[in-house]
């Protein structure tokens, strides 16, 4: 059946206008081609919509009962017309991002805030998982974007930004460690560790590092959540190594934060999406205002010996 939407709402306007000089005005077409469109339509569904006389027009009774079905058609593509250019101007949408723990209370916090201020309008879904679950979704479409730490080598994935997060040392405020010069893997060596689960990214630069330089560490506990960590050290089990930019190092006043001074102690993180997929322009934007933020913890300002704020 060739039935179209000019049809259509060449029909809707002339019954609304009660005249084809009137409807033809509205629609911007001549009072022929308004007359075409309506025959069409009629030929179409092979029935007459309209009762004309040389001075009215009303519509039959079939006419009546197509009415509302037509307006309701027109009114739902209307609407997806103004969705779909809010969408392309960035005015709403839902932005999927899936990223490591430490990012999702730290630097994306931050972006999704100014980027709010912008565009009110559009809504986030935060996915904080483990690195090989950030890559899982993304892979599988089910994020538009994602956060990862360590460097990712997936031909069905694509590395829009990287950078390095330093690791650091957090520790009591009265331990020895605190009072060395700097940091290293040997001092590490000496003291019982609370280390994160096998499964995060965190670890697997820990273990990288310790085996590099031929060391095991002293494992006291492992932990999933880096909140769980800091309590752990906080009750004396041992000390932990965190990213420089999770806010949970921060989290205990009585507890110190130093950077390891050691280049294999750093983690590299990398802002991702799926190769070859097209992100939705709120996406799109979202990702260059990230790009921005995720910097070094150095360029943040976080120092070495201080009480955490």
């Amino acid at each position: 059946m060739d039935l179209n939407l000019r049809q259509m709402r060449a029909f809707v306007s002339v019954v609304q206008a009660g005249s084809f000089t009137r409807a033809a005005a509205l629609l911007n077409l001549s009072q022929p081609a308004l007359t075409v469109q309506i025959q069409r339509l009629e030929e179409t569904l092979d029935a007459r919509l309209l009762d004309r006389t040389s001075r009215t027009v009303a519509p039959t009774r079939l006419g009546r009962e197509l009415l509302p079905v037509f307006q309701r058609v027109l009114r739902d593509l209307d609407a997806v017309v103004v969705d779909a250019r809010d969408l392309a101007a960035r005015r709403h949408g839902i932005v999927r991002v899936a990223t490591l723990p430490s990012f999702a209370a730290g630097a994306l916090s931050d972006a999704i805030v100014r980027f709010r201020a912008e565009h009110p309008a559009v809504t986030f879904q935060i996915k904080d998982v483990i690195a090989q679950r950030v890559l899982d979704l993304v892979r599988g479409e089910e994020a538009d974007l994602g956060i990862v730490g360590g460097d990712v080598r997936d031909p069905e994935i694509s590395v829009l930004h990287r950078t390095r997060d330093a690791l650091h040392v957090i520790y009591p405020g009265d331990h020895p460690i605190g009072a060395l010069p700097k940091v290293t893997i040997a001092a590490l060596a000496e003291h019982p560790l609370i280390l994160m689960d096998a499964a995060t990214s965190v670890r697997a630069v820990v273990d990288r590092a310790f085996i590099g330089a031929g060391r095991l560490p002293r494992v006291a506990c492992e932990a999933t959540y880096m909140m769980t960590a800091v309590s752990m050290v906080r009750a004396g089990l041992g000390l932990t190594i965190l990213p420089g930019s999770a806010r949970e190092i921060r989290a205990e006043p009585q507890l110190r934060s130093r950077p390891i001074d050691d280049p294999h102690f750093e983690r590299p993180v990398c802002l991702i999406k799926k190769a070859g997929r097209t992100m939705p322009p709120a996406a799109e934007a979202f990702c260059r205002m990230v790009s921005d933020l995720i910097v070094r913890p150095a360029d943040r300002g976080d120092a070495a010996g201080p009480a955490l704020p």
